[in-house]
């Protein structure tokens, strides 16, 4: 009996350990092989210390930038006087450290939009207390004496005075849902410019300064939204302003408040009517803020030192450049009290140009000529040392660099793979966050030589947890088209990987403007998480492959910007080169090839797969574009102009015009509450492919965003998606 029972429990431990080396779906979406980060990381005015937040989300933490030991602890939840919270979301530091802005009970709006109710948490009393007692709040900003706070409720913004037992004043009163926005972006204008809050105090908090957004003329569109309550069967249409390509965007204005007089006035800012003001930044001056404007066409960036008082507007910068501004020179610019540091592509690459607040070129950062700069930390005005990240020798690995006054360049990130880098307040030292493709994110201290002076976290147990499954190998390579062309690509081949068997192919990708997939970093595929979802995939039996067409970044604009005015015709082209590269190498059954992706990667999918070469035996598309008409000005005449300059690009060179081509066999997935995407895109493919007597499956997902998430809805979405290429390649 004893042998018996021992026998059985050897038995049920070896089907433990078969079943523990296979990947389960529903693990994966349900986050278990996420990896511990360290989040909200705001570095302290000392130079020596930042703080966090807990992980428990009850306190705001402050740490030793070199010894990453907690120092003190500035707020927490049971220990505050006054208001009680359960939680914190997220907080906001005042200039002068003294207080707090605690973030709590947020709702998201849009990608980056949200309302949150806000309280003012004061360090020397411990005391919290209510921002507002009016309603939610979105973006509030401290002024530079951190004694008052805007913020914006109902396209309004509001003032509090601290020193006046927070009493609170509006600002505007012009604000209304789809008609006038003060102090925040309209839809377009965040979601392509990456940002959520247009407003600034000037240097001294005695003038609020913000971008008026007029959308009154701007075209609604309608979602339609179901109550999911047994009991409620209504349902509604949730309503919008979209401007979608060619039509009217809003009308932007350049406005200042002077608290004193409360006397409201209009910058005089040189602006086409049909103009973009991407982003203001306050200075160091009471007597200038800096505001960025666009031209329609977004090739002309001009930057203006604005008198809020006068409303006197003097170009300082312009920045003129072929095809199209990179969008991601607002995310990387530094305002210093002397300098303004602006990334720019103008000889080729995006390098870094340095000027002084007058508008004067102190100097660039350009050496070697191939370097791609990707994110810009800081200037130090001491020092004359700059601070960034980029590409150099290759668009798969990011290190960190600093560019020093005499023009020498040092690499303070040697190792392979991509690092990203959070400096101190005086550079004197960084938070380290790297990875390659098989090592999880490693947060580690370092001095500004590079130098590690504390492991913060390693991510041991999940890598642990990851070598205990049957994975895969994970490589780079590249190969040659027919056309010439050289293009990165990454594969996962499975574990047992027999090199005289032929698998099938799952190629995922997604292809857009400036982007990039294939890099030496743990956050890649389609689930990201080490590939997580290439590795399930491979345990059903196939390679995973993804490759970087034309127009993706990291390898300059000629590069990045062939594809202008014909999106999606050179990187169809790519994919289904990748594909017949595929087929020819010896392990890869050519004729079972699948193609996924997101997004830009669905409309790349749908324009792979009716490319007019079959290559594909199935595809995905999620969330895909079908015609640029119908996605939004901003992004889309960027890289295509209008429909009306540029006819043919919009109406030859899309999946609906190539719905007679369409081979393989399709899945098509949306969300019906898509605000990026409109739904209306699939709705108007999907009756070509009728008409082109073309069969196909849809999967329409009730409520869900661009990002089609929540509850299981993930695990289903992805389950369909796999159980359809094994119907299809198996």
């Amino acid at each position: 009996m004893k042998k018996l029972i021992i026998g059985a429990m050897m038995l049920a431990a070896v089907a433990q350990m078969s079943a523990a080396g296979k990947l389960d779906l529903k693990e994966i979406t349900k986050g278990t092989f996420r990896e511990a980060t360290i989040a909200a990381v705001t570095p302290m005015s000392d130079g020596e210390t930042y703080a966090q937040i807990s992980a428990d989300g009850k306190q705001i933490v402050q740490y030793s930038f070199k010894t990453g030991k907690q120092v003190a602890v500035l707020f927490d939840v049971e220990k505050a006087r006054g208001a009680k919270l359960k939680k914190i979301d997220d907080y906001v530091m005042s200039p002068t450290g003294k207080r707090l802005l605690i973030q709590t009970e947020t709702k998201s709006i849009y990608r980056r939009s949200f309302t949150a109710v806000y309280y003012i948490y004061h360090v020397a009393n411990n005391k919290l207390e209510p921002l507002s007692d009016g309603g939610p709040q979105q973006t509030p900003v401290w002024s530079p004496d951190g004694e008052q706070v805007a913020f914006v409720r109902d396209n309004n913004i509001h003032l509090v005075k601290l020193l006046y037992n927070n009493a609170e004043s509006q600002v505007t009163k012009d604000g209304k849902f789809n008609e006038v926005i003060n102090g925040i972006p309209d839809w377009v204008n965040e979601e392509e410019f990456s940002f959520n809050s247009s407003m600034v105090f000037t240097a001294d908090s005695r003038q609020i300064v913000w971008i008026r957004y007029d959308e009154s003329q701007v075209k609604e569109f309608s979602m339609p939204m179901f109550h999911l309550d047994a009991e409620d069967k209504g349902a509604y249409a949730y309503t919008y302003k979209y401007p979608k390509a060619g039509d009217d965007n809003s009308k932007v204005s350049l406005m200042s408040y002077d608290i004193k007089s409360h006397q409201t006035r209009q910058m005089q800012l040189p602006l086409d009517a049909d103009g973009y003001i991407p982003r203001i930044v306050t200075t160091s001056d009471p007597a200038k803020v800096l505001a960025f404007t666009l031209n329609r066409h977004q090739d002309c960036l001009r930057v203006y030192a604005v008198n809020p008082l006068s409303t006197t507007c003097k170009l300082i910068v312009e920045d003129k450049v072929d095809k199209y501004i990179n969008e991601n020179v607002f995310a990387n610019l530094v305002v210093t009290d002397k300098h303004l540091v602006l990334t720019s592509e103008r000889d080729g690459y995006n390098h870094i140009y340095l000027y002084n607040l007058n508008g004067q070129l102190m100097r660039s950062v350009a050496q070697p000529s191939n370097l791609v700069v990707t994110e810009v930390y800081g200037y130090n005005d001491m020092s004359g040392d700059l601070y960034f990240a980029g590409y150099n020798g290759g668009p798969t690995d990011q290190k960190v660099f600093v560019s020093h006054k005499d023009g020498k360049v040092d690499c303070l990130t040697n190792r392979e793979g991509c690092s990203s880098a959070i400096f101190s307040s005086d550079f004197r030292n960084f938070l380290s966050v790297w990875s390659d493709m098989n090592h999880p994110t490693v947060y580690t201290l370092c001095n500004n030589l590079g130098k590690t002076q504390t492991t913060l976290v390693d991510n041991k147990e999940l890598a642990d947890k990851y070598a205990s499954y049957d994975m895969g190998t994970k490589e780079l390579f590249s190969f040659q088209t027919g056309e010439g062309v050289q293009l990165m690509g990454y594969m996962v081949k499975p574990k047992d990987f027999d090199p005289n068997k032929k698998y099938p192919v799952v190629m995922y990708q997604y292809g857009g403007p400036g982007s990039q997939q294939v890099l030496n970093a743990w956050n890649i595929g389609m689930g990201r998480q080490g590939a997580i979802l290439e590795q399930y995939l491979c345990q059903q039996g196939y390679i995973c492959v993804c490759v970087d067409n034309r127009g993706t970044g990291g390898r300059g604009a000629e590069f990045e910007k062939c594809t202008y005015l014909r999106l999606g015709e050179l990187e169809a082209r790519d994919q289904v080169e990748a594909a017949l590269w595929l087929g020819k190498q010896s392990y890869v059954d050519k004729d079972r090839i699948g193609i996924w992706g997101w997004s830009y990667g669905g409309w790349n999918t749908l324009m792979s797969m009716s490319e007019g070469r079959p290559v594909f035996r199935c595809g995905v598309a999620i969330a895909p574009p079908t015609c640029w008409r119908f996605y939004d000005t901003v992004y889309t005449e960027r890289f295509m102009r209008t429909p009306k300059e540029n006819a043919s690009g919009y109406d030859e060179v899309c999946p609906i015009a190539r719905a007679e081509k369409l081979h393989g066999a399709l899945l098509l997935v949306h969300g019906l509450a898509d605000d990026n995407v409109h739904y209306q895109n699939s709705a108007v493919y999907m009756d070509a492919l009728v008409q082109a007597d073309k069969d196909f499956r849809q999967l329409v997902y009730t409520n869900k965003n661009h990002s089609i998430f929540g509850g299981n809805t993930r695990n289903h979405l992805f389950r369909q998606c796999i159980n359809f290429m094994n119907e299809n390649l198996k």
